[in-house]
C-alpha cells in the first residue's frame, strides 16, 4: 500500500495548488448552499432521506424538552404544519442531545403533530448545525438552504420563512 503523501516535504507550488483546489471547493460548496445528504428516523420509526425527500420543502426544528422556548412554540410549528402538509412541507422536529426515552416521555404529556426526530437518530444535526433552541433550518424543493431562523418568533415569522421556499399562505 503506498504512503499517504507528507504535505510538509511537498513543494510550495503543490501546496498552493492544492489550498486553492480546497478553497474553491469549500466556496463552491457554500454558495451552492446545497444541503448535504442527511437521515432521520422517527420516533414512530419513519425512515426519512434527503433522496426520499427530494422535491419536498423540509423545516427542520431543532428543539429540546427543556427548553420554555421550544415548548412555547410548538403549537405555532404544529400549526405550520397541519396548514401546508399537503402542500409538500415535511416538518422534522429533531430534539437535540436527550435520550428517546425522555423525548418519548414528553410527547405522552405534550403530543406534537409533525415528526419528532431523536438526534441518535438522524445526522441532520451535524448536516445543518444548531445555534440555540429553538431553531429552524429549511430546505427547499431544489435541496438548498432557503432559509434559516433563530429563537421561538411565532406563527406569522415561521410562514414569512416557508415563503422563501416559494409556500406562501392560502
Amino acid at each position: 500500500m503506498p504512503a499517504s503523501p507528507n504535505l510538509s516535504q511537498a513543494s510550495p507550488w503543490r501546496r498552493a495548488a492544492l489550498a486553492t483546489f480546497c478553497a474553491v471547493a469549500w466556496l463552491a460548496a457554500i454558495s451552492c448552499n446545497y444541503v448535504p445528504s442527511y437521515r432521520a428516523k422517527t420516533l414512530g420509526g419513519e425512515q426519512f432521506t434527503s433522496e426520499s425527500l427530494k422535491g419536498s420543502v423540509v423545516l427542520v426544528e431543532f428543539w429540546t424538552t427543556w427548553c420554555p422556548y421550544c415548548r412555547q412554540e410548538q403549537p405555532s410549528v404544529d400549526a405550520i404544519e397541519r396548514r401546508y402538509y399537503g402542500r409538500g412541507l415535511m416538518v422534522l422536529a429533531v430534539d437535540v442531545g436527550e435520550p428517546k426515552e425522555k423525548v418519548a416521555a414528553y410527547l405522552r404529556r405534550s403530543p406534537r403533530r409533525c415528526r419528532v426526530v431523536a438526534s441518535e437518530d438522524t445526522n441532520l444535526v451535524e448536516v445543518l448545525g444548531s445555534q440555540g433552541f429553538p431553531s429552524y433550518v429549511l430546505i427547499g424543493r431544489d435541496g438548498r438552504v432557503a432559509g434559516r431562523q433563530s429563537g421561538a418568533r411565532g406563527e406569522e415569522s415561521l410562514r414569512h420563512l416557508l415563503a422563501k421556499a416559494g409556500l406562501d399562505a392560502e
